[in-house]
């Protein structure tokens, strides 16, 4: 199904997504799937592994349109959308400024994106190819490629998975820096409660499958201030709210 239109928020209002097994059965994956996301704002979508989180984000990407409900994107003018996904996905045989610089129409290469590898601390690895990097600085230069296009939404599938705590969490510093500096709507899945509690300015709380809006977690608190005891008060709250929900 195409998007319902063009809207200052994302909305999502997904009636039903199903699909076969292996073996025939069918499975709902999701029902009844509503929320939005505010203009400019960072929201996660929190869920249990396997309750319809990315399948959800595939339907906002255009990636499947086999279902029924609509959704509306942002807009501000350019319609751009960008996606980081669990794996960088960067082409072997360019390097890593060329990666960044492919995302962008060719009137666009030319831009000057010194601020953004920058930030994320790749301004000497620039002329890097994927197989040089770790995982991290993959990961660094997807956020790049993502950010560089300027998009008027930009959605992140687990993008921190399988890092360990300390580089994902160094990756968490560096997205919250980069879109501070460039802001734009955001859309990001986790099943990481702490990670959302850390980057999120609402929480959009999904049921197991088949997956539908348990709720909405306003965090509320400045992010400088997520740290050690007052993340603590957080995750308390959050669950005497969703008792069951992660």
């Amino acid at each position: 199904m195409q998007p319902a239109g063009v809207a200052a928020p994302l909305k999502v209002d997904i009636a039903e997504k199903t699909f076969r097994s292996a073996e025939g059965v069918t499975i709902v994956a999701l029902r009844g799937l509503s929320f939005e996301v505010r203009q400019g704002e960072f929201a996660c979508l929190l869920g249990p592994s396997g309750c319809g989180k990315t399948t959800t984000l595939r339907i906002l990407l255009g990636l499947d349109r086999q279902f029924s409900g609509s959704y509306q994107l942002p807009e501000d003018g350019s319609n751009r959308v960008a996606a980081v996904f669990q794996e960088p996905v960067l082409l072997p045989w360019r390097t890593v400024e060329q990666n960044v610089r492919l995302a962008l129409a060719p009137r666009l290469r030319d831009r000057d994106l010194d601020w953004l590898f920058d930030i994320l601390g790749l301004s000497a690895m620039r002329a890097l190819y994927p197989s040089e990097l770790s995982l991290g600085l993959a990961r660094r230069a997807a956020l790049a490629r993502a950010f560089a296009t300027e998009p008027a939404i930009l959605f992140l599938d687990e993008p921190f998975t399988s890092l360990d705590e300390r580089t994902a969490d160094k990756l968490r510093q560096l997205l919250m820096r980069v879109w501070a500096a460039r802001p734009t709507t955001a859309l990001m899945v986790t099943h990481n409660l702490r990670e959302a509690l850390l980057l999120a300015d609402r929480i959009v709380v999904l049921s197991p499958r088949p997956a539908h809006v348990l709720g909405i977690f306003d965090v509320g608190l400045p992010r400088h201030l997520r740290e050690a005891a007052w993340l603590d008060q957080l995750v308390s709250e959050f669950h005497q709210r969703f008792r069951d929900a992660v």
